[in-house]
């Protein structure tokens, strides 16, 4: 079990840094104007992020099957085990966040000119990937840095609880599926009981908030500069998110477990 246990955390861990790098995307096309195209791409870490899941979510459920075989197999800290591959995967994407932003930029300059994804990988030189070393940055994260920037506490606290609704929304449908076995299938589907909370939070609090700040930021140089602080905040918050998914995958998996048993 150790070895499977240590894939699922690695592609957990792949997943997280995909999606936080998101980020990185969007702040390139902001400073190179090119907001359309840099959103494009995003499809790229999409597809990076659904590939190791289509690996991760089976996996993950093998060790429900074994809990239900085992009653000395300890389900829930595995599943911890696994949530902690989300907490440093983002933790990974902040410390790479400067350095895809100039790979991103360059990825768009050349995306422009190429007009399409399959003649962009194809333009791709030997030479011009060793020339990817340019382009490394060290993070630097000073507290004083995000002092002023009018960055709503709401949408903060808002993206701190949306990441870890989402973080545990199929581990603790999962959980859910060992806690009440006789239903395990119908639990084990019901993991939007919890993501549909975030998907609500992120419709009605995040979106609109981040839009009117990339599109400030695209009009005023001013807002642009404050930009990238504002994501590094947003990546902290999501990482933040990630860890209270540790408290919140118990009474998660408990409240589908309760609906469960309701609807049947």
């Amino acid at each position: 079990m150790a070895g499977s246990l240590l894939v699922v955390f690695l592609l957990t861990m792949i997943i997280h840094t995909a999606e936080t790098l998101s980020y990185s995307v969007r702040y390139a096309g902001v400073r190179l104007n090119k907001i359309a195209i840099a959103l494009s791409l995003t499809g790229i870490i999409v597809l990076v992020s659904r590939t190791a899941n289509l690996i991760q979510a089976p996996l993950t459920a093998k060790f429900v099957d074994v809990a239900r075989n085992d009653s000395s197999f300890h389900l829930e800290n595995y599943l911890r085990i696994i949530l902690l591959g989300g907490s440093l995967g983002t933790l990974i994407a902040i410390g790479l966040f400067p350095t895809f932003i100039g790979l991103f930029e360059r990825i768009i300059s050349k995306l422009e000119i190429q007009g399409s994804i399959p003649k962009l990988l194809a333009s791709v030189t030997i030479g011009q990937l060793k020339n990817t070393r340019k382009y490394v940055r060290r993070p630097k994260i000073r507290l004083y840095y995000f002092r002023y920037l009018d960055v709503p506490k709401r949408l903060i606290v808002m993206n701190i609880f949306v990441t870890a609704f989402y973080t545990v929304g199929v581990m603790s449908s999962l959980y859910a599926a060992h806690l009440v076995p006789q239903y395990s299938t119908t639990a084990s589907q019901a993991s939007g009981i919890i993501n549909g909370m975030a998907t609500i939070l992120l419709t009605i609090f995040i979106d609109p908030q981040l839009g009117l700040i990339t599109d400030k930021a695209t009009a005023s140089a001013e807002h642009r500069s404050r930009l990238g602080k504002v994501y590094v905040l947003l990546m902290c918050s999501r990482f933040l998110g990630t860890l209270l998914g540790q408290l919140v995958l118990d009474p998660a998996a408990h409240l589908i477990s309760m609906v469960v048993r309701l609807m049947v």
